[in-house]
């Protein structure tokens, strides 16, 4: 009977010491995310030029909107093309 005593003893101080470790290194990462974002801050998006005027103007703007909607407005429109 000591012996399932044991086992149980040695495997929730196993789960609780990588328990632990993985809080540790969710702290460490989240710390290390934010030096990297005040140290290397994200450039700004330019907007994009439009390069392809063939594109019709009100379908151009219909596809940035349904992207934008889709995207939830992290989605961004570069080039139209026809495909062959």
């Amino acid at each position: 009977m000591e012996n399932i005593g044991l086992g149980l003893l040695l495997m929730v101080v196993g789960m609780a010491t990588v328990f632990v470790i993985l809080l540790i290194i969710i702290w460490l990462s989240q710390g290390l995310i934010a030096l990297v974002n005040k140290v290397a801050p994200e450039e700004a998006l330019k907007k994009p030029v439009d390069r392809n005027p063939s594109t019709d103007a009100g379908a151009m703007d219909a596809i940035k909107a349904a992207v934008n909607i889709l995207t939830a407005g992290k989605g961004q429109v570069i080039k139209v093309e026809k495909l062959r």
